[in-house]
């Protein structure tokens, strides 16, 4: 038997799901048309929802591009971010090209604190460099600024005796 919250939200009407929906985060457009379209009963009931959301200032393309940066941009990098923008339905040029400048001025740093979040302390050897570096690569930082924030292993020192199977100790 069904309770009495799922049989409400069964029957909520299109603008209804659209603000519960934009409640909770802010969509693009592209992305609020895809979750809505399956309730909708035709074409112009969405684009009818969609335009009065937009009339009414509570869907703004510009507002998610923003708020989605915000929300991710601390531990992905910019190639990630904006396959993730274009994935939302952002596709305008210029807030994509505005989004990347802004993203490229701050990507080594973020990258800096990404690794360091995860691990902190050079890598022992080149494995763990490797490990370290793909890291940063998966989460769309750019080859070279990973390549800068991941210190170089450090040679190991003849004197320190760890190789050596005829040191005392």
């Amino acid at each position: 038997m069904k309770s009495d919250r799922t049989t409400a939200r069964a029957g909520l009407t299109l603008r209804a799901r659209a603000l519960r929906l934009l409640a909770r985060r802010d969509h693009t457009r592209h992305e609020l048309a895809q979750r809505l379209a399956p309730y909708a009963a035709d074409e112009a009931e969405l684009h009818a929802v969609l335009n009065e959301c937009e009339r009414r200032g509570w869907l703004d393309d510009a507002r998610a591009l923003e708020a989605h940066l915000h929300r991710r941009s601390a531990q992905r990098g910019t190639a990630r971010l904006l396959a993730e923008l274009r994935e939302r339905g952002v596709r305008d040029a210029d807030q994509l090209a505005a989004a990347a400048e802004r993203l490229r001025a701050t990507e080594r740093e973020r990258a800096q604190a990404a690794w360091a979040g995860r691990f902190g302390a050079p890598p022992a050897d080149a494995r763990a460099r490797a490990r370290q570096l793909r890291f940063l690569l998966a989460r769309g930082f750019a080859a070279d600024v990973a390549a800068r924030v991941v210190p170089p292993v450090a040679p190991r020192r003849p004197d320190d005796g760890a190789d050596d199977p005829t040191a005392p100790g």
